[in-house]
């Protein structure tokens, strides 16, 4: 799930410098340098970690915590698997699918349990319900994961795919097509293009999957197997402070969005604070309520079912070979 369009380079951003707290037999030891690769350009998803850095929850933890900016989830399972960072973000699907042609990567943090995906359009559109789709035009991009999985949407709300038409496009061109009216709707993201529309003047409207039958898990944080086989000490003492980050990030979410306004001071600070707001509702899911990181068991096997049905993945593991929540303790 890309969170913003904005075209910064890649490279690890510097180390707050926030004094430790004393917190537990972790800081007697010497820190342990450890990098979070992200799924994409700092944005609103990635602000609770920037806080988390500053407040000195990794620090408290025993790690030296370094974030690099990523190129998409898929990029990232990669560049975890091959050891170049500790740990990543990535979307549950990028993570499935790799891991199930051999990937040596696995879960140890299901974040957003709840998938951001969404039919965003302007709210004078009309588009209330999935039903409302029908005699509608939307905007979608040749191979987006979000058109097959609209697919599952559709079908579970027994619409009649004959009476909507598809306008393909750019995936950058997605919200002026939008703006401009040759779509009645993109399929985005509630965090992401919703926020274009808003911040061009306009009213926008998200009917989110994940309420509408079509939810799979979300963003993840992934690692190597032999991470979670050799450090696991090390893999529960960032679950906590990541844990620790995100909670501490929604009690002051306008002091999380002024940590990473110091990793990135051309942020635009209004739409990174809606965009982590977006991102606090995701976290749960029906079946997930109160445990930021915890993956339950039915949103991971509707996640591989809708995935099978939609996505063509072939596997024949179960969800635990995907992810773990045996670091959540």
């Amino acid at each position: 799930m890309k969170m913003t369009r904005r075209n910064f380079g890649l490279g690890a951003i510097a180390l707050g410098a926030a004094a430790p707290a004393p917190f537990g037999p972790a800081i007697a030891q010497a820190r342990e340098s450890v990098s979070l690769r992200l799924n994409w350009y700092l944005g609103g998803l990635h602000v609770p970690f920037y806080y988390g850095r500053e407040i000195g929850a990794f620090r408290d933890s025993g790690i030296e915590l370094t974030i690099n900016e990523g190129r998409g989830s898929a990029n990232t399972v990669q560049v975890v698997a091959a050891g170049s960072d500790t740990f990543g973000m990535a979307d549950s699907s990028s993570l499935i699918g790799l891991a199930s042609r051999g990937a040596e990567i696995k879960s140890v943090m299901s974040l957003l349990n709840s998938t951001g995906f969404a039919v965003v359009s302007l709210a004078s559109t009309g588009i209330r319900t999935p039903k409302d789709l029908e005699g509608k035009s939307l905007a979608v991009s040749a191979g987006d994961p979000l058109g097959q999985l609209f697919r599952a949407l559709a079908a579970h709300n027994k619409l009649d795919m004959n009476k909507i038409r598809f306008v393909q496009v750019d995936p950058a061109a997605k919200v002026a097509t939008v703006l401009e009216k040759r779509a009645d709707a993109l399929l985005g993201g509630a965090d992401d293009q919703y926020f274009l529309i808003k911040y061009q003047g306009q009213e926008p409207h998200a009917l989110r999957f994940a309420d509408h039958g079509a939810n799979i898990v979300g963003m993840t944080i992934v690692t190597q197997l032999a991470t979670i086989r050799d450090k696991g000490d090390m893999v529960r003492r960032f679950a906590r402070a990541s844990v620790r980050s995100w909670e501490e990030a929604k009690k002051n979410p306008q002091a999380a969005v002024a940590a990473a306004l110091k990793a990135k001071p051309d942020l635009n600070a209004a739409s990174t604070l809606d965009q982590m707001l977006v991102d606090f509702e995701l976290l749960d899911s029906e079946n997930s309520k109160g445990r930021i990181g915890f993956g339950a068991q039915k949103d991971w096997e509707q996640t591989i079912d809708l995935l099978k049905q939609y996505r063509e993945l072939q596997t024949t593991q179960p969800w635990t070979a995907f992810h773990t929540n045996e670091f959540l303790v």
